[in-house]
């Protein structure tokens, strides 16, 4: 028979203002199978933990509920104290009596009832619950980081310091990401190059970090603790291995003269056909751009082959298909921008001195195309009026784009600072919807742009920019005045909207994780589980979750490596045992189970014979992948899928305690 005990929290007055605690605890008292039922008024602290493990062992309890807040918050506190006096922790369940009633209600009586309910339901359910045991599972002590912005390099250097080996992917031909674009970075105005390059090298040299570069993931298969990671490496037609980075090959390049558009300087400079996308670049090791090489589009030239001392050039070089073995996976793809185009009334693609903020980065600094000066990209003269316009894309529900992008604000207040280091009789103006600069020192940064710099700070939108006497004339309102403004401008920078980088969708296939309306992955709680995905051991750090500016980046870099290191440290990793299991009896093999499922977690499995001959072929359960959100169940023609945890018969019994 069993012997229930059912703990009732006030939760403070979050839960007893709207339910009238004494009385579930009274109602509870009478419902068959409960032997003891009382309440506390913070049955999550000790001496409320302390109330259950007396009560189990002087009741002789065989389960336990505790009717109290979400089961998200303290299940797991619950589940541990009932565990240390001998019970299994799975015939210990919560009745969310919080957010489920006292906070939805103000009719008092009317919660009570609902709060009996709920109570009751988990009591049928909690008679029905067998015990159940963690699954152990081995861990592959070896991690992948994809994308090697500031984020990735980070959580790689974490991991690897950590003393475990990491796998680190980066699609471009060198690690550093977009902060290596960067001129300085707020609010201390730290060169963001002498920051930054010492740890590119640390990730070059560290011998617990192996590097590809100039490579994607192809495919992901496995599960936490044993991923299977393909990697292509992509033909640099240049061998790392005997490069010695003289840099002779892009000197002597006969495109050097063509001026082939730089990504790195977003198309304010040039490059050969083999290049390196930056002087500080890890590896420094170029890449033949194949599209742009004369020897690929014409069959002739071969001056970087001849003019190499080390004979490192490989015309014939194809691309590499290389197997990593991970036990878990840091995304940190990052971000892009916008385009500008988006906004035509803003002249992006018609005016060559409208760009946007990190083209403006390439301007001031001094490893970009002008040397740190701020030319006009139009005649190459010296600026001496920019105009900023904030929220180019963000906060914009007419283009889809409803989100803040965070750092513009910021940027913005730098760009408008440093123009005026590099131009001290230069004018700066900033049109502004609001100004949001949240963070430590951000405030007084923007007020320090303001106030010692001197930029105009214009509340309010423009409306128009068009081209007049080698002028752009922007055309706006200030809403604060109430008076149209009109500036006669040099350059006008775009602060538009942060993206996620292209081809998550695709990554995301691969790995299994969802992704917002926005297209930035989606964590699996914002505040409980803030860099954890859906699919265990795959984890988030940086942009690629959302916008954010660096030292948030490098925070959650940190914290994603940390939940590495934590599943690193265990002998085995510790998994929990409600998942799908399959009666391979009245299993049919129409594998329904396996269309459905989200997270590949069916597989086939034969039934031979003592002699070795097929009988049929069934579906089986994948403990490592499954991830216990019953679709199989659901999906299952005849009832041949169970959910540990979740039965027929717990859920019937559920539903008829509601009709008590």
């Amino acid at each position: 028979m069993p012997r229930i005990g059912v703990f009732v929290c006030h939760c403070g007055v979050n839960i007893a203002a709207t339910v009238d605690v004494e009385r579930v605890k009274d109602e509870l008292a009478k419902h068959p199978g409960v032997v003891y039922s009382t309440d506390y008024r913070y049955v999550c602290s000790d001496p409320g933990q302390k109330l259950i493990q007396d009560a189990i062992r002087e009741h002789n309890l065989t389960g336990v509920v505790v009717a109290a807040c979400s089961p998200c918050m303290h299940e797991a506190t619950f589940r541990t104290a009932c565990a240390s006096v001998g019970l299994n922790p799975y015939l210990c369940e919560m009745a969310n009596i919080r957010e489920h009633c006292s906070w939805v209600h103000q009719d008092k009586e009317a919660a009570t009832r609902k709060a009996i309910e709920l109570t009751r339901i988990m009591v049928e359910k909690v008679k029905r619950n067998q015990e159940l045991y963690p699954i152990y599972i081995d861990v592959t002590k070896r991690a992948l980081v994809i994308g090697g912005g500031i984020a990735g390099i980070q959580a790689a250097l974490d991991i690897a310091d950590g003393g475990y080996d990491v796998v680190l992917v980066e699609r471009e031909p060198s690690i550093g990401g977009h902060m290596a674009q960067l001129s300085e970075t707020f609010p201390t105005l730290d060169c963001s190059q002498c920051i930054l390059t010492p740890k590119m090298v640390q990730v070059r040299q560290h011998q617990k970090i192996k590097l590809y570069t100039y490579s994607v993931v192809e495919d992901v298969r496995g599960y936490i603790g044993n991923f299977e990671v393909t990697i292509r490496k992509k033909a640099r037609s240049v061998r790392e291995d005997l490069c010695t980075g003289c840099g002779l090959c892009m000197q002597r390049c006969p495109a050097r003269r063509d001026g082939i558009p730089s990504e790195f300087d977003r198309g304010l400079g040039t490059r050969p056909a083999i290049y390196t996308p930056f002087p500080q670049a890890v590896p420094n090791v170029p890449v033949i751009d194949r599209e742009h090489c004369r020897y690929f589009t014409e069959g002739k030239c071969r001056v970087c082959e001849r003019v190499c001392p080390v004979k490192a050039i490989d015309y014939e070089q194809q691309d590499e298909f290389v197997t990593e073995r991970v036990g878990a996976i840091i995304v940190a793809t990052g971000y892009e921008l916008i385009s500008p185009s988006l906004y035509g009334e803003y002249g992006s693609g018609r005016f060559k001195d409208v760009i946007d903020g990190l083209q403006f980065e390439r301007l001031l600094s001094a490893s970009g195309p002008t040397g740190g000066k701020v030319l006009r990209p139009s005649d190459g003269k010296e600026a001496k009026v920019v105009v900023f316009i904030a929220c180019v894309g963000s906060r914009d529900r007419a283009k889809g784009i409803p989100y803040c992008s965070k750092i513009c604000c910021m940027y913005i207040a730098k760009h408008a600072l440093l123009f005026k280091h590099r131009v001290h009789d230069g004018e700066s103006y900033v049109f502004y919807m609001d100004i949001r600069a949240g963070g430590k020192g951000y405030d007084e940064f923007v007020r320090r742009a303001i106030e010692e710099e001197g930029a105009c700070y214009i509340r309010g939108r423009v409306s128009r920019i068009y081209e007049s006497n080698g002028k752009l004339i922007v055309k706006g309102m200030d809403t604060l005045s109430g008076k149209l403004i009109e500036v006669e401008a040099d350059i006008v920078v775009l602060a538009t909207a942060m993206r996620p980088s292209d081809g998550f969708e695709e990554l995301a296939r691969k790995l299994r994780i969802p992704y917002d309306e926005y297209g930035f992955f989606s964590e699996a709680h914002p505040k409980l589980r803030p860099v954890e995905t859906t699919t265990a051991g795959v984890f988030l750090a940086g942009a690629c979750q959302a916008p954010k500016d660096i030292p948030e980046s490098v925070a959650q870099a940190s914290a994603a490596a940390s939940k590495v290191l934590g599943i690193f440290g265990a002998p085995r990793i510790e998994r929990e045992p409600t998942i799908a299991v399959v009666n391979e009896t009245t299993c049919t093999g129409c594998f329904d189970c396996e269309r459905v499922c989200p997270y590949n977690a069916v597989e086939r499995k034969e039934i031979r014979d003592r002699r070795g001959n097929l009988i049929k072929v069934v579906s089986s359960v994948n403990p490592g992948l499954c991830e216990g959100c019953g679709a199989c169940v659901a999906a299952c023609r005849n009832k041949s899928v169970d959910l540990r945890g979740f039965s027929d018969e717990q859920i019937f019994a559920q539903l008829s305690a509601i009709a008590i």
